[in-house]
């Protein structure tokens, strides 16, 4: 996956329904760009095993040492990536 990823910019979206009383729903989403450079083998083979990144969503945690050294760029929520985007369900409430 973070091959696949390497050098690209892919899309996190985030989105969720909930309930806000018996007959009233709200929903919203977040989007955020993420850019990475291009990452060698090594770089990936290391992340791979020393952080075990596989039950993340795209192989990887931003907050971790890849999102350190290879994310390039960022348009969005950087919470958005690391986890569900609570701060526009702040707001909605």
């Amino acid at each position: 996956m973070l091959q696949k990823l390497s050098g690209k910019t892919h899309q996190v979206v985030t989105g969720v329904f909930y309930k806000k009383t018996h007959n009233e729903v709200d929903v919203f989403c977040d989007k955020t760009d993420v850019t990475f450079k291009t990452l060698t083998n090594e770089e990936i083979a290391h992340y791979v095993s020393t952080y075990k990144p596989l039950d993340k969503a795209g192989a990887y945690g931003i907050q971790e040492w890849i999102g350190y050294i290879g994310v390039e760029q960022l348009t969005g929520s950087y919470f958005n990536v690391m986890e569900t985007s609570y701060s526009f369900w702040f707001i909605s409430i």
